[in-house]
């Protein structure tokens, strides 16, 4: 049932009362539709603190589960969904439509990747990044040139915050700041543990800017990559102002990673883990539970099977992606792939 206006003017009273929104900018949030690439700690924030500001429509992404160790940071969750292993976007879903029921919410458990991009993504006005990998970004990064959307980084790992606005023609793109990824060994919230202080401070930025950019305050959004460590109270910005002539990406508009070169079909991803990248390969999930059941512990919900064998746990999502724990072995996780799900 919809709440009457004089109930939806209460709900935002607050905030239509700081000036630099106003009714004007709330009518603007209302009607705006957000894309949030990742539903871990940093995008259950925004989602959340998006959802509560009134943006009329939210698409969230993400293609892992939530685990017992999530809970510390991740502010969407309870140990009901751990204890389920309900998936990210769907659980984020749930809570954020028993808080504002006003707003619409696209839930996506997937993996974004060059050849649902632009499906994923399309109608949104804006996107946040919360994703765990500059593969991911990168990927963002081209999309966000090519269709002049303007897209918003953010990080968060150990004690250290980041975040950055990308407004492509004016700003400069994260390839200009990154022209190469990281290389060797990189940090990870399993490697170096998180701060849930750390992951706050970039997401109350980053939807900040988010919300300036929607309600037309354009002078006042920061053109510059800002980082604080928390911990040491530390706080570093790198003007990003202006495109670099010579980028790849916003200068020759060379989309490399849009077109997916260089993508790895398996890759690791944290937490002793390695992920197959299947798709397009319709799994029955029920059928594969019953095929699996005499083998281990399985555990099934509507979106994903999860199979204990050993010192291995198997996620199989529906679309026949999966990640297998317990190993960084890619030999390994294609022989559990291949033996208990077939190749």
């Amino acid at each position: 049932m919809a709440a009457s206006s004089q109930t939806v003017q209460e709900r935002y009273s607050r905030q239509v009362l700081f000036s630099g929104v106003g009714p004007e900018g709330q009518a603007r949030l209302e009607s705006a539709h957000v894309a949030v690439v990742g539903v871990g700690a940093t995008g259950a924030a925004a989602a959340g603190l998006l959802a509560r500001a009134g943006v009329g429509t939210l698409t969230l992404i993400d293609r892992d589960f939530v685990e017992e160790s999530n809970l510390q940071r991740q502010v969407l969750f309870d140990e009901a969904d751990a204890r389920d292993s309900r998936p990210k976007a769907d659980a984020a879903r749930r809570k954020i439509a028993a808080f504002n029921s006003e707003i619409e919410i696209h839930a996506h458990v997937a993996d974004l990747v060059p050849g649902n991009i632009h499906e994923l993504l399309q109608g949104a006005g804006i996107v946040l990044d919360a994703t765990d990998n500059f593969e991911t970004r990168y990927l963002l990064n081209d999309y966000a040139v090519e269709q002049s959307k303007p897209w918003i980084y953010a990080a968060a790992v150990g004690s250290y915050a980041a975040t950055m606005n990308i407004i492509p023609g004016e700003t400069a793109c994260l390839a200009c700041i990154f022209p190469q990824p990281p290389g060797g060994a990189v940090e990870t919230c399993d490697t170096a543990g998180i701060l849930n202080t750390a992951v706050n401070l970039a997401v109350s930025i980053q939807v900040t800017e988010a919300l300036k950019w929607i309600v037309g305050a354009r002078d006042k959004i920061r053109r510059s990559l800002l980082s604080c460590d928390v911990w040491t109270s530390e706080w570093t910005e790198i003007s990003a102002a202006a495109p670099r002539p010579d980028c790849a990406v916003c200068g020759q508009h060379d989309f490399a990673h849009l077109r997916g070169e260089g993508r790895p079909h398996i890759t690791l991803c944290g937490r002793n883990s390695v992920q197959i990248h299947e798709r397009s390969r319709p799994i029955d999930l029920a059928a594969m539970e019953e095929r699996l059941r005499p083998h281990g512990s399985v555990l099934r919900n509507d979106m994903l099977l999860r199979f204990q064998r050993g010192d291995h746990t198997l996620t199989l999502f529906a679309d026949g992606r999966a990640i297998i724990h317990g190993t960084t072995d890619i030999a390994v996780a294609r022989t559990l792939y291949a033996r208990f799900v077939g190749s």
